[in-house]
Formats: C-alpha cells, structure tokens, sequence
C-alpha cells in the first residue's frame, strides 16, 4: 500500500510539473499571439497608406493622360519635334490606362 501512495505522489508531482509547463508555455504563446496581432496591425496600415498613395498616383496619371491628348493633337500637326513629343505623351496615357486597374 506504501508503494502504491509512492506511485501515486510521483504521478502527481509528474502532473503539477506538466502543468506549470504548459501554463508557461501558454504564456509564452500568448506573447507571441500579442506581437503577431500588432504586426498585422501594423502592415495593415502600412498597406492602407500605400494603397491611397497609389490612388493619388493613378488619378494623376488620369490628369495627366487627359492633358497629354490635348497636346498631342496640337503639336502632332506641327513639326516632327511635335509628333516626337505627341508620341511620348501616348505613351504617358498608356502608363495612365495601367494605373487604372490600382484605383
């Protein structure tokens, strides 16, 4: 009977050391739950920002892509200096129609 009470504090001691274990464990990961959960936080707005900069950026291009064809027309018709920079403004709508598919 004396074995068996043994046994049985052993097994209990066994199990109070598992438990402070795991409660120590269980501190550790709510730690690094805490840093993930900022680091999302934190990207979040990271990624929140740039995605209203890309906005400001296309919507220029738009401004941009809407004055490059005023100009195009006019200097198209009037040297090869203008067809040069006419060409150079398509190429700025081009760049404006890319930038439509970020808004």
């Amino acid at each position: 009977m004396k074995e068996r009470i043994e046994e049985l504090e052993t097994a209990l001691q066994n199990c109070e050391i598992r438990i402070e274990y795991l409660e120590a464990n269980e501190d550790r990961q709510n730690e690094q739950l805490h840093y993930f959960q900022n680091q999302v936080r934190d990207r979040d707005h990271i990624m929140g920002k740039a995605v209203v900069q890309i906005r400001e950026v296309a919507d220029h291009l738009q401004t941009l892509a809407v004055q490059a064809d005023v100009l195009s027309v006019k200097y198209e018709l009037e040297s090869s200096q203008g067809q040069e920079l006419a060409l150079l403004l398509r190429k700025i709508r081009v760049l404006s129609v890319r930038a439509k598919s970020y808004v």
